[in-house]
């Protein structure tokens, strides 16, 4: 206190140590400063938390503008076939969760240049769907989304709608050109763009990268086993277990986006499966978003979690490994073949009891290690955008091995190895995989049927013994593609490759590592490389050289040749340099990819009219539920339905059921599931006579708050309004209520 002065005053010795605490407090201020500084520089933060890390790097102003949208495309979920088995019999018939199209744009700072990723749930892209979502932004955007600056990629999910294909193997497969089935997908696509469009903001992005246990293993194990010891011995596993996460917040560190990519085959769901879904990356997204999405019913929401494909060829979720089913003994040998039965046998199980809970547990893990890894996110991407992008025909490369050895790409074809499948899929007949010499028997019903191939293409393929000389048939149009799409878009310190089929885990690594290099013998060595998978085009898969010796399944589905990748690595290193150079504008665009004029034939049942039973109206409930179900338990309905393709064709986003809670306060119902939950169930059941039946499962999940629910069901019929018109009509079913108790 400053009882007996005027003002408060301080004393000279006093002054003197005030200024010497604040000199102390401004250097070491300063020294901290300097030192973050540095550390930004070589993109270290190790010494912060992310929390921290962040806070200190607001202050910049943000590097990008960034857009996330979702949309659905799920499409028909009755009596297509589901795509990725190309098993006969495996046609949609009903619904476990819904597909959804998920977009990502970043700009620069000044907008002017942009990149746009996305990641559908769906088997693969093909050209068609490209190349007419592609025209349909060009109608909307001008020039702003092109064929260089836009990659859509496929998650792979092997239970989505088929059906959207031009070249005539898969058009074949997929029971022809299905116009729903396509046009759901384009839809959701080119919605999913709009909606990031619409939302763009200033923000940063933030990468962060880790490893996933437990949740993969090499089906292939065999054929990875053939390339170099001393390659091998680099890499801790046979198959790739990083993960790489993208995440992206507003300028006020709002949460906008997760994007990652990991290397899993989605095909946890088996090919008994007749439900549409995502498999194990759709139920990731799904927790993911629900978790950001707080309060929201799942496909709702702002924010945007993307699991996207990278090099899964040879990578199974089936961890426990391929076991014959009528015997339980391992089937893991180089044929992938049982004593009793043979390959048809010989099938990847794991890791739960069936492949409901293989799906959720296999989804889990990757779910949980991204959010772990976009929680302690810190290090920050930042830089220019730029794109590269060639049309290849490759069916006609050349390679060069060495300064003086050269090499060829070949004209499509698949090998004896294609129709014996993978231990998650298995083919049919006697196919086995590893198969290097023809079979008799069925070379002859192939050379009468479909032609023999030329020795030329023989010879470019050996040691693949063909089965469908696919680059020499073309009726009533080509069975494979020759052109191409190769695109790498970088965006700061991130390369992202884009690559239009299923790289192998050591096709994958070779083609990072060769991009790299590239990009580091241009100064650029600081570049991250990731592989998205199924990208633009679908054109199988690629091995390795080595790998292509032993012809399994893998192999004999790399169509042009033994140097396919060989001639990959070549055309993405020309991408890189490119990139790294500044010369994109020199490249050559290449031969555009054909349109075929495909017609809608198709082996898909013409829809027909509705019928309900006498005396019942559609709607109606055939098997009510019980009274009481406790947590955990299951409550089923049976509903008189009708054929879901009639609401997928009239209806976008057609909602087939809600689980509602009654709120007593207010008198009335709450929705609380949908059908974009991976708690309910949709099946259909075709009678005879247009007659059919629509059962819906809840399995109530644990922390599901006691009360009273009820099931509720929505569809579309069709009756004959007259002899020339038929019309569709909207109908509603609703359970009964039911007491939902503790478990």
């Amino acid at each position: 206190m400053c009882r007996r002065r005027p003002k408060c005053s301080f004393s000279r010795l006093e002054l003197i140590l005030i200024g010497c605490l604040t000199l102390m407090l401004v250097v070491t201020v300063g020294l901290l400063v300097l030192h973050f500084l540095n550390q930004e520089r070589q993109g270290k933060w190790s010494c912060l938390s992310p929390a921290v890390a962040i806070l200190l790097k607001s202050s910049k102003a943000p590097h990008y503008l960034l857009g996330v949208g979702r949309a659905d495309c799920t499409g028909p979920v009755a009596e297509i076939p589901l795509m990725g088995y190309a098993k006969a019999g495996q046609v949609a018939g009903g619904l476990l969760s819904r597909l959804y199209s998920r977009a990502f744009i970043v700009a620069d700072a000044e907008d002017r240049s942009r990149v746009v990723f996305v990641s559908a749930d769906i088997g693969m892209v093909s050209q068609k769907l490209r190349l007419e979502v592609l025209k349909r932004l060009r109608s909307k955007y001008g020039e702003l989304y092109r064929q260089d600056n836009v990659i859509l990629s496929g998650t792979h999910t092997h239970s989505g709608p088929g059906g959207y294909f031009q070249y005539t193997l898969l058009w074949i497969s997929s029971k022809g050109l299905i116009r729903p089935s396509l046009e759901a997908i384009v839809n959701g696509i080119v919605k999913s763009i709009d909606t990031a469009h619409q939302n763009m903001r200033k923000g940063r992005i933030l990468i962060n990268r880790g490893t996933v246990e437990n949740s993969q293993i090499n089906r292939s194990p065999f054929s990875y086993l053939e390339n170099p010891a001393a390659e091998r011995s680099r890499y801790a596993s046979d198959t790739d277990k990083e993960m790489v996460v993208l995440k992206m917040v507003d300028e006020q560190g709002q949460d906008l986006g997760l994007l990652s990519w990991f290397a899993v085959h989605p095909v946890s769901m088996n090919n008994s499966n007749h439900l549409v879904n995502g498999d194990n990356v759709g139920y990731a997204s799904h927790l993911f978003e629900q978790e950001k999405n707080k309060g929201m019913l799942p496909g709702q929401g702002s924010f945007v979690a993307a699991f996207a494909s990278s090099n899964l060829g040879d990578v199974s979720p089936n961890t426990r490994g391929p076991f014959c089913v009528n015997t339980g003994e391992s089937c893991n040998n180089p044929q992938s073949t049982c004593p009793t039965g043979g390959a048809t046998m010989c099938m990847a199980m794991g890791p739960g009891g069936d492949m409901f809970e293989s799906t959720r547990i296999i989804g889990h893990n990757i779910y949980s290690k991204a959010r772990e890894l976009y929680e302690e996110a810190s290090q920050e991407v930042t830089g220019a955008l730029s794109t590269a992008h060639q049309w290849v025909n490759m069916s006609n490369v050349t390679v060069e091995l060495n300064t003086t050895h050269t090499a060829k790409t070949c004209k499509p074809a698949l090998g004896h190895s294609f129709a014996a499948g993978t231990i998650d899929g298995v083919g049919a007949f006697n196919f086995t995989q590893g198969s290097v010499e023809g079979d008799p028997f069925w070379d002859g019903i192939r050379d009468m049927l479909l032609g023999e191939p030329s020795n030329e293409t023989k010879a470019c393929h050996s040691p693949k013994p063909i089965l469908f000389n696919t680059g020499e048939m073309s009726w009533p149009h080509p069975w494979h593609p020759d052109i191409v799409d190769v695109q790498i878009a970088t965006i700061g310190s991130l390369a992202i490759i884009a690559v239009p089929g299923e790289f192998t885990t050591m096709s994958g690594r070779r083609l990072r590592e060769a991009v790299h290099r590239e990009f580091a013998s241009h100064g650029r060595a600081e570049m991250d490389i990731v592989i998205a998978g199924l990208c633009n085009v679908y054109t199988h898969y690629i091995t390795t050289y080595e790998e292509y010796q032993a012809q399994r399944y893998e192999a004999a589905s790399t169509i042009y040749g033994p140097h396919t990748l060989a001639a990959y690595i070549q055309l993405y290193r020309g991408l890189a340099r490119a990139i790294a150079t500044n010369t994109v504008q020199d490249l050559p665009p290449g031969p555009e990819p054909p349109v075929f004029n495909i017609v809608n034939l198709t082996l898909v049942p013409a829809l027909g009219v509705d019928r309900a039973p006498r005396n019942r109206t559609f709607g109606d409930v055939l098997q009510e539920v019980r009274p009481q179900y406790r947590v955990s338990e299951v409550a089923e309905v049976t509903f008189v339905g009708a054929n879901p393709r009639t609401s997928a064709e009239n209806v976008t986003e057609h909602n087939f059921l809600t689980v509602e809670r009654h709120n007593s306060s207010a008198a009335s119902w709450q929705v609380v599931q949908n059908d974009a939950s991976w708690d309910t169930r949709f099946y259909w059941t075709k009678g005879s006579l247009g007659g059919s039946n629509v059962t819906i499962e809840w399995h109530i999940p644990g922390g599901t708050e006691p009360g009273l629910y009820r099931i509720r069901y929505f569809g579309h019929y069709r009756r004959r309004a007259s002899i020339f018109r038929v019309v569709t009509v909207p109908f509603q079913g609703t359970s009964s209520a039911f007491e939902v108790t503790a478990p």
